[in-house]
């Protein structure tokens, strides 16, 4: 039976939810679910979407994304595969590891985004030792919005929830009761009527997000011109693989035509010519690691985006 295509949307709010197969457990440790967080952190930074809420159970794991333009079946896949080839290494497997396309769900409301927030952070009460302090289990987002502990993984766009729930983000005893405000509506709802808020029936239209995506449409010779303009190179340096001294402006081209240009690593190749994929993916890392250790390479970015985006509107 041929798949259904997945509705998509530049400013769409989603929730996603993946699984393992059902004889492997999708994460047999913490370690696992570290990894899995500190995965979709490196998507994160190339693709620029926002974590608003996350909770990785055993077998399974929900999020929260708004995809700021991006496109969701990106984001998934490259997190996805990558995960499943740590895993089948770290445990010497081989095969598929999620069950099926991970499921997806626009946010078709206010009220739907405040129950998903509920049902997302109800997820460790079957767990034992956590069935009435969900706010405890570390591989959720919960304690992190209510100042139960640091955000490590650098993933949530914390403000949105606070804002959304009006929780009290300043509490100086982070061991007094959850936020009476949030419990309250948490236990509005009973188990059945949140599962039935939350099946994948379907996929639902779009939640009007106020926030503007980024624009992912510029042309390669906006991004090659402006990489020559910017670094001094001359141009056929971009096209000679083994060129060293053009090694991080290449990079950087890469990471625009990736970023925000929607290029996948096919289309890379055929831009620049005689370059494969796996070289594609090894500059777009060096592009990254040079934009969050050098402050240069990082306004670099931020200028590409404040002057094109500004000539696209």
């Amino acid at each position: 039976m041929p798949r259904t295509a997945r509705i998509k949307s530049d400013n769409a709010v989603f929730h996603i939810m993946i699984r393992s197969i059902s004889e492997v457990g999708l994460f047999k440790s913490d370690k696992d679910k570290a990894v899995y967080l500190k995965l979709m952190k490196k998507y994160q930074n190339l693709y620029r979407f926002k974590v608003y809420a996350y909770c990785l159970m055993n077998n399974h794991a929900h999020f929260i994304i708004y995809t700021n333009g991006a496109d969701i079946s990106r984001i998934m896949h490259g997190t996805n595969l990558s995960y499943a080839r740590y895993f089948n290494k770290s445990y010497g497997r081989h095969g598929h590891l999620f069950q099926d396309r991970f499921k997806s769900k626009m946010v078709a409301s206010d009220r739907y985004l405040r129950v998903l927030s509920t049902y997302i952070h109800y997820n460790p009460k079957d767990l034992e030792g956590f069935e009435d302090r969900p706010e405890k289990y570390s591989f959720s987002s919960l304690p992190v919005f209510l100042n139960e502990k640091k955000d490590q993984t650098g993933l949530l766009d914390i403000e949105f929830i606070n804002a959304f729930f009006r929780l009290d983000t300043m509490r100086s005893n982070i061991s007094s009761p959850l936020t009476k405000e949030y419990m309250d509506y948490m236990h509005n709802f009973s188990e059945s009527q949140l599962q039935r808020e939350m099946e994948f029936n379907g996929e639902c239209s779009e939640y009007v997000n106020s926030r503007k995506p980024l624009i992912r449409n510029f042309s390669e010779s906006i991004a090659i011109n402006y990489i020559i303009e910017k670094t001094g190179i001359f141009k056929w340096m971009l096209y000679a693989n083994n060129n060293r001294e053009a090694l991080n402006s290449r990079a950087m081209l890469v990471l625009l035509l990736r970023s925000f240009c929607d290029f996948r690593c096919a289309d890379i190749c055929r831009i620049l010519g005689n370059i494969t994929q796996a070289r594609v993916s090894s500059l777009t890392r060096t592009g990254l690691e040079l934009v969050k250790n050098n402050l240069s390479y990082r306004n670099l970015i931020e200028e590409f985006l404040s002057t094109y985006s500004a000539i696209s509107l």
